[in-house]
């Protein structure tokens, strides 16, 4: 984004005004998730709770112990799913995967949704359709498997059970890696 002022919006622009709006420029390419702004020099965490579509995430990060990992320096791709997505869930699952005795499973569930390296939509795609089933199969951090597929313009990811989920907003640029939105909750096997 390009910004173009002439001397007189400058003289009366005062500085904090000045400031915001190279801030502004500078955070234009990243998207709003949650209401609320993402900023690449901020960690996976650090920009995830500011986000009101992803507090039962950001609650279940917390319980499982997770929260010094994803914001360590990565590179991680996250696909983060939303509160709706956790709400399909049957109902109880959420509460009872928050409880302390079954942090384990909560963790393979949220690791499940960690990819090691920074995969930007665009690079998924391309993998996905350079392959010849018409499927990017990748290795999560719980060592269970996840595939791509991109329909029309549209990116899916699917679990072990063959279960997708849309990614809703790409490319959610961080410090540490980039979040991908989607709509449903990944499931190991």
């Amino acid at each position: 984004m390009k910004l173009t002022f002439t001397k007189t919006v400058l003289h009366t622009l005062n500085a904090a005004a000045f400031a915001g709006l190279l801030a502004t420029a500078a955070h234009a390419d990243n998207p709003m998730v949650g209401g609320a702004a993402m900023f690449e020099e901020k960690n996976i965490v650090e920009n995830a709770v500011n986000s009101a579509d992803h507090t039962t995430l950001v609650a279940a990060v917390q319980a499982a112990g997770l929260v010094d990992t994803l914001a360590s320096p990565g590179p991680f791709t996250v696909f983060a799913p939303v509160n709706a997505g956790f709400e399909a869930l049957p109902e109880g699952t959420v509460e009872t995967l928050l409880k302390p005795e079954n942090k384990d499973m909560l963790t393979k569930i949220l690791t499940s949704h960690v990819v090691a390296g920074k995969w930007s939509a665009a690079d998924i795609v391309k993998a996905a359709r350079n392959s010849s089933d018409g499927f990017y199969h990748f290795e999560a951090v719980s060592g269970d498997n996840l595939s791509a597929q991109v329909k029309g313009k549209n990116v899916y990811i699917y679990d072990e059970s063959g279960n997708a989920s849309l990614v809703t907003i790409a490319d959610v640029n961080q410090s540490n890696g980039v979040i991908h939105v989607i709509n449903k909750v990944l499931l190991p096997k």
